[in-house]
């Protein structure tokens, strides 16, 4: 159950601020100093964004992965990394990000860089909140991909013939980097592995959860831990089949305490399904649609914190946007976060929750 019912929380990613879209096709520019101040810089206005909103749980907005290239397989060795993507004109689509050549063992020996993200996301919160009471500071999250989806954009070769044997090699990898965010005192971590729900329509959703909970098992118990499950988002389009139900019940025997479900954007037409799940583990409902220009408002986000409470309990339920909100214009996530809040505030106020 959720300490403090009806919380509001994120996924994990935030957009960039265009000076940092511009610099970041341009590191080359910089020297190791100019980095570190900007990737410092952008850390803290997305948390200045977060904590206007008012929510009760944040991250760093996943602002120092520059290029998903450099934040996470350019830590892992034996990757060519392929710089061009397939197809660079037309409308947008997954074809539009490149996949990297396997060249030898996969490993990390310096780990994954979520660590090093999270003692800074501490540093910069303990700065801005220097003056706010230990017990009105909301919740630091990291967030960090699964073996799965980080194998999506890895091409097989002989030692790893296949996408799950690329799994298979990334798993300890994660692990590694899991368990090393908790010995930081990490107190909140979602796995991403919105590779399994897109294509749980069509693969054997027993194995994706196997391969999860061997990836959490050394963290289990030792922090708040959570999964997103969403349809995809690059570039505000979808990949999978949007269709919650091939997930369960299978899903639902993976070892987390919170589940992460995209919902805004199939117009809640499955938010019965919530009620399984609150049966098994707390339910962080997608509430506002990241792929959407149509602004939430209060009293929308109202209308659905209640739709939702006729599935499942105040103690089980969580409200975040659909997905990471990387691939929303600025403006329009800084007021769909704000709307969030204040809209979930309405609902706990006639509840009488504090």
């Amino acid at each position: 159950m959720n300490e403090r019912p009806l919380r509001t929380t994120v996924i994990g990613s935030y957009p960039f601020p265009g000076w940092l879209e511009h610099a970041s096709g341009s590191l080359d520019a910089f020297g190791a100093a100019d980095i570190e101040e900007m990737q410092a810089d952008a850390v803290t206005a997305a948390l200045h964004d977060q904590f206007a909103a008012g929510l009760d749980v944040v991250t760093d907005g996943e602002q120092t992965r520059f290029d998903f290239n450099l934040s996470f397989y350019g830590y892992i060795e034996g990757i060519d990394l392929e710089s061009e993507p397939p197809r660079r004109f037309g409308p947008p689509a997954h074809d539009q990000r490149g996949k990297h050549a396997i060249h030898g063992t996969l490993h990390a020996p310096d780990g994954l860089g979520a660590v090093e993200e999270f003692k800074r996301l501490q540093q910069i919160a303990a700065s801005l909140l220097r003056h706010t009471p230990a017990e009105d500071r909301p919740v630091l999250k990291a967030s960090v991909p699964g073996p799965f989806t980080l194998a999506g954009r890895l091409i097989p070769n002989d030692e790893y013939p296949d996408r799950y044997a690329v799994t298979e090699a990334l798993v300890p990898i994660v692990r590694d980097e899991l368990a090393a965010l908790v010995e930081a005192g990490c107190g909140e971590i979602t796995v991403d592995e919105p590779s399994m729900s897109c294509y749980a329509y069509k693969s054997d959703t027993k194995r994706f959860v196997d391969i999860f909970n061997r990836t959490v098992e050394p963290i289990v118990g030792q922090t708040r831990l959570s999964t997103h499950l969403c349809f995809g988002n690059f570039k505000g389009r979808s990949v999978g089949h949007r269709k919650i139900a091939p997930m369960l019940p299978d899903f639902l025997d993976m070892k987390v305490d919170e589940i992460h479900t995209e919902m805004a954007t199939i117009n809640f037409v499955e938010i019965d399904r919530i009620a399984e799940m609150a049966q098994r583990v707390d339910v962080a409902v997608g509430i506002v649609d990241v792929k959407s220009y149509y602004i939430e408002t209060p009293d929308d986000i109202a209308d659905r914190v209640r739709l939702c409470l006729e599935h499942a309990p105040p103690g089980r339920l969580a409200f975040a946007p659909d997905c990471g909100l990387s691939q929303t214009a600025r403006w329009a996530a800084k007021q769909k976060l704000i709307n969030m809040v204040e809209g979930v505030k309405q609902v706990r106020a006639e509840l009488g929750i504090e």
